[in-house]
């Protein structure tokens, strides 16, 4: 038998019928034993293992985040809305992706099992909601893999043009397989170290952007010039006016909200993270600072640096030309950066494709063990890898040879489009989630005080999630209406129309009702007590600590 303190929901869970028994405590004490228990939870659970540590754990909050969106998406958004524009946008989405963190925070700690939030949204709200959420979402994530397979072949032509992508296609789809089938803890040693080399770029860049705002750049002192020339909010789609510039800030949104997905993925990893009650609220409570830090500061020292009417934001490339990053130092006269940039980037795309990998297989996981997928998903190695979802995930990564003909990738394009508002959609689904979930709690007289994470704010800021999210998700394709484009309506708003389909079909085919709050499952996978002892490293350097508080 493998130990229980490695295995998802090792601690005795309650076996108690819900409703039967209402309760002033977070999770009712089991009447079994503790073998007796382990043995229940392994039947129902996949054996998933508990191996990633703390470090690697915020590592993964940092890497889920910080990739294309912000070394190359970046520079679109000033261009569509400018510096000011940019920075509120980022903000304003900031804000709402702290509100989906709050809410996934307070399940996960309390119910930390694998496939996380599709698995809430079955149990509290409705089976046919954690159908369409957990389908649309490992889809994006399966899609995105073969994405980023492109990318790394394009980044490479950066230096070799002649040498056809679907080599590094072939190469990269094979290594970062084949990583996803060792055991968990080498997913999160390699997540850090890719983490690491996008910390410290980012933290190089702001340094950098300080010293040639300040005058160290070939132009001396910049200050705010950019703002006043050519401004500080660009017009986007109509003549220059108020209502163009809020358009220009409308548009970015979208953008935005790619940057920061995959902020999400601490919910997904909270089922294999060792100390669960506290690495998951340590790695949600800084998601605020990662956020002002890593993305708000970039996005203000890109717009004090890079005017937004510089015709290279707008670039289709996908390698360092259309880094704003590089964009600033070509600027300034610096002219030393484009290939290192272009290097980091291959990390940053590596770093991404590794993740899509691992989340999407694990999303599998959790849609298994709902009834939501094929049993034979949850198939697991000793070492606790469930090695069917991984290989089912990463073979959606080989359609990126699909671009290797030009109808292949127009339907490649069309794929890539479904996931292009997922996240939002992923987003919307945690708050409702999280609403269900706290009236649950009420229902059984449970107070929210006795959990191990308590988010703030609440209800109301659950519910300012979802309104926004679902704002954006209704009128992120506006644009196709300025003036009216058949084809491009259809591109914004084909994965909505997929999740409706999947939700309405589960929903008339599976005939399911929504969970009344009563009945919500909020016992199998809750950790009725951990007296588990964990390793815990505490730094006691100086670089450590540093490296502790920005992690």
């Amino acid at each position: 038998m493998v130990q229980s303190d490695d295995v998802i929901a090792a601690a005795p869970v309650s076996e108690k019928s819900i409703g039967k028994n209402n309760s002033s405590t977070s999770c009712d004490k089991s009447d079994h034993s503790g073998e007796d228990v382990e043995k229940q939870v392994i039947a129902t659970q996949p054996e998933l293992k508990r191996k990633l540590k703390s470090r690697h754990l915020q590592m993964i909050a940092i890497g889920g985040t910080i990739g294309t969106g912000l070394f190359i998406g970046s520079g679109e958004a000033i261009a569509k809305s400018g510096p000011a524009g940019a920075l509120i946008a980022y903000i304003f989405v900031g804000t709402i992706v702290y509100s989906v963190m709050q809410s996934l925070g307070e399940m996960a700690t309390y119910i930390p099992i694998s496939g996380a939030f599709t698995s809430y949204a079955s149990r509290f709200v409705d089976p046919s909601l954690g159908f369409a959420m957990g389908w649309i979402y490992w889809f994006s994530w399966a899609m995105t893999f073969s994405l980023e397979l492109t990318a790394t072949g394009l980044i490479i032509q950066y230096w070799s043009p002649g040498l056809s992508i679907a080599i590094f296609i072939a190469v990269f789809w094979l290594v970062i397989t084949l990583l996803n089938f060792l055991p968990v803890s080498f997913y999160g040693e390699t997540e850090f170290w890719f983490s690491s080399i996008k910390v410290i770029t980012v933290i190089g860049f702001l340094i950098f952007a300080i010293c040639i705002d300040a005058g160290a750049g070939q132009h001396g002192y910049l200050g705010f010039h950019t703002w006043s020339n050519p401004g500080a909010f660009a017009s986007y789609l109509l003549s220059d006016g108020p209502l163009a510039k809020f358009v220009g800030f409308w548009a970015v949104l979208i953008q935005a909200g790619f940057s920061y997905q995959g902020t999400e993925l601490v919910g997904i990893a909270a089922g294999e993270t060792e100390n669960p009650r506290k690495n998951v609220p340590a790695a949600i409570k800084k998601t605020f600072y990662r956020i002002l830090f890593f993305f708000v500061f970039t996005i203000f020292f890109i717009g004090l640096l890079v005017p937004y009417d510089n015709p290279s934001l707008l670039s289709d490339a996908s390698d360092a030309s259309a880094s704003p990053f590089v964009i600033a130092a070509v600027l300034a006269g610096v002219k030393v950066l484009p290939g290192l940039i272009n290097a980091v980037l291959l990390f940053v795309v590596l770093s991404a494709a590794n993740s899509n990998v691992y989340s999407g297989s694990r999303i599998l996981v959790g849609l298994a063990n709902d009834g939501s997928a094929p049993a034979f998903l949850k198939r697991t190695t000793k070492k606790g890898v469930p090695y069917t979802a991984v290989a089912f995930t990463a073979a959606f990564g080989l359609l990126a040879l699909m671009n290797l003909s030009n109808s292949g990738a127009t339907v490649f394009n069309w794929l890539i489009n479904i996931t292009a508002v997922a996240g939002f959609i992923t987003w919307a689904c945690i708050n409702v989630s999280h609403i269900a979930f706290m009236r649950a709690l009420a229902a059984r007289n449970i107070s929210r005080e006795t959990l191990p994470y308590k988010s703030m704010a609440q209800p109301w800021f659950a519910w300012y999630g979802l309104f926004f999210n679902v704002l954006i998700i209704l009128t992120q394709g506006f644009t196709a209406f300025i003036p009216w484009n058949t084809s491009d309506f259809f591109v914004a708003y084909v994965s909505l129309i997929l999740f409706v389909v999947l939700y309405v079909g589960h929903k008339i085919f599976m005939k399911t009702k929504f969970v009344k709050s009563l009945e919500a499952d909020i016992d199998t996978g809750c950790l009725t007590h951990d007296d588990t002892n964990w390793s815990i490293d505490v730094p006691t350097t100086w670089w450590g600590k540093f490296w502790a508080w920005v992690c």
